[in-house]
């Protein structure tokens, strides 16, 4: 491992520590608000990403423990912890979380900008929706068992639509090979991103947009 490698697992592993720690300790409000905290800032993992020297650094000193104490807070942990980041929503959504970067990072860690654009419906379009959709949320619908609210889906597709044109300049400075950038093909997909989390239930939400956006930037976008 490349020292640049260690010396970023550090920073990250603060990063993360740190955020867990505001959640708890400084954020007084409903807890699914701590939640959506820790939801959207250990995501910004995307733009921390492109500078590991080896991506899968990520996956075995990174995303898998993450995945692993995500479990090990869960319900189903054969060790009972109390977090009020962990219970106050889906019981595996930080599970899945954490685990769809491993299988991402894992499957693209030659174009790690897919990774990108793939989480970025479920770190910021599905954060800022369930931020959106609770204050202001008046118009529910209920496709499968969880309430959504048309506000939430419509922050959900403009929050996304937005931060995945910005990733993908992001990391098109960085020089990575991703070509033209089209925006019609940026609409359409944050577009099914927002379909698939209003149809989607129980936090598997946290699996399905990201691998539907993956699979779509991937063929849409010309790689080979």
């Amino acid at each position: 491992m490349e020292f640049i490698d260690i010396i970023l697992l550090i920073i990250v592993y603060l990063y993360v520590i740190l955020v867990f720690i505001i959640s708890e300790k400084f954020i007084n409000n409903k807890e699914f608000i701590k939640r959506k905290f820790v939801h959207i800032m250990v995501g910004n993992m995307i733009f921390i990403m492109p500078f590991f020297t080896n991506p899968l650094v990520m996956v075995y000193y990174l995303t898998i423990p993450i995945t692993i104490g995500a479990f090990l807070i869960s319900k189903y942990s054969p060790f009972k912890i109390n977090n009020i980041v962990s219970s106050s929503g889906h019981d595996l959504g930080l599970v899945y979380y954490a685990g769809i970067w491993t299988i991402l990072i894992f499957i693209f860690n030659e174009n790690l900008w897919i990774v990108g654009l793939a989480m970025a419906p479920m770190v910021y379009g599905d954060g800022f929706a369930s931020l959106i959709g609770e204050k202001y949320g008046k118009n529910k619908f209920s496709l499968t068992k969880d309430i959504k609210s048309l506000e939430g889906s419509l922050a959900m597709f403009i929050v996304t639509f937005i931060l995945s044109y910005l990733i993908l300049m992001y990391y098109s400075f960085l020089n990575y090979p991703i070509g033209n950038i089209n925006m019609i093909v940026i609409f359409i997909i944050s577009l099914i991103a927002t379909i698939t989390e209003a149809i989607s239930f129980k936090g598997l939400d946290n699996l399905t947009v990201p691998s539907i956006t993956a699979i779509l930037y991937f063929f849409f976008m010309g790689i080979s």
